[in-house]
């Protein structure tokens, strides 16, 4: 029934969709792009230095266009994967909406405007990171890693860390020690994120060949490197007091929010039976939103309220 499906989307994906306005919006993927969006926000506002109002407007619409253009693109190569997912099946592509062709052109023409407005208007050390962030979500993460290792998210949480780096940039044409701890914000927190989701959505990941973690080494290694990388929290959420970027509302924050993810995480391992695992894994996927949208939030009221930050000891 799922590959019937499946033929009869792509063949009318195939003779060119009957795509809405929706349906190019649903093609950016605007929940993701709705995070990259406020991480960049925070990285402009962090970054030590001025930037024209209108140059920060300029920056944050490029980074969204560059991630919803690598959204495009990701949905394009991933359509046949999509299509046997209970979780994407309805994407524009699998769906028959749109046409793969014309999903291609779409990410490659966004793609282009972005890093070319970019580096007109604003500064080229930006423009380049945000042409990099595309090479490696479509090109290493997607067709790369995706279908090769467990170790995917990984190495590709590197793709949706860069937007506070972008943002960063664009305002001191440098990468510093600041905004590496904001890239690492994101990029440590990607993995217990996923796996978490992982868990509670194993077969759909299995049905579709995608080699996640929970499919490839066991429901108990998952749990082992949840844990381990909610361990590693500890020291990531720290760097933005260590390195200047945040202050005190944002430590005080980061102590009770990490302190709540590693018990979230404790609870996963812990977890005896699969009912109890599915549980606790949305438990965690859900808070773990959660902790990452605060600490940013934080850092960015920091910004806006001119309170202190501490001196940084890197």
């Amino acid at each position: 029934m799922a590959s019937g499906s499946a033929h009869t989307a792509s063949t009318l994906a195939a003779n060119g969709g009957q795509g809405t306005a929706g349906d190019y919006i649903a093609l950016l993927k605007p929940r993701v792009m709705s995070l990259v969006v406020f991480t960049a926000v925070v990285g402009l506002f962090a970054a030590p230095g001025e930037l024209h109002p209108w140059l920060g407007f300029v920056t944050i619409l490029c980074i969204a266009l560059g991630g919803g253009a690598s959204g495009a693109l990701n949905m394009w190569y991933d359509a046949d994967i999509d299509a046997v997912m209970k979780r994407t099946a309805k994407r524009p592509i699998p769906s028959g909406a749109i046409a793969p062709g014309e999903a291609l052109g779409y990410g490659l023409a966004l793609s282009a405007a972005a890093v070319l407005m970019l580096g007109l208007f604003v500064n080229v050390a930006s423009a380049l990171l945000l042409a990099f962030t595309i090479f490696f979500y479509v090109v290493v993460y997607t067709m790369g890693l995706k279908r090769r290792t467990a170790q995917n998210i990984v190495i590709g949480g590197a793709a949706g860390a860069f937007p506070p780096m972008i943002a960063w940039t664009a305002v001191t044409g440098t990468i510093d020690a600041g905004a590496i701890a904001l890239f690492l914000l994101i990029f440590m927190w990607t993995p217990p994120h996923f796996w978490a989701l992982a868990l509670f959505r194993e077969g759909d990941y299995e049905k579709a060949g995608v080699p996640m973690l929970p499919n490839v080494a066991g429901r108990h290694e998952t749990k082992k490197q949840i844990l381990f990388y909610s361990l590693l929290l500890v020291p990531t959420a720290a760097a933005p007091v260590l390195t200047g970027t945040a202050g005190y509302l944002y430590a005080a924050g980061a102590v009770l929010l990490t302190a709540k993810f590693l018990f979230d995480a404790v609870t996963v391992y812990r977890a005896a039976t699969r009912e109890a695992e599915d549980k606790a894994c949305k438990k965690l996927f859900g808070f773990s939103i959660l902790w990452l949208f605060v600490l940013f939030a934080l850092i960015l009221a920091e910004r806006l309220l001119s309170l202190p930050v501490v001196g940084g000891l890197l």
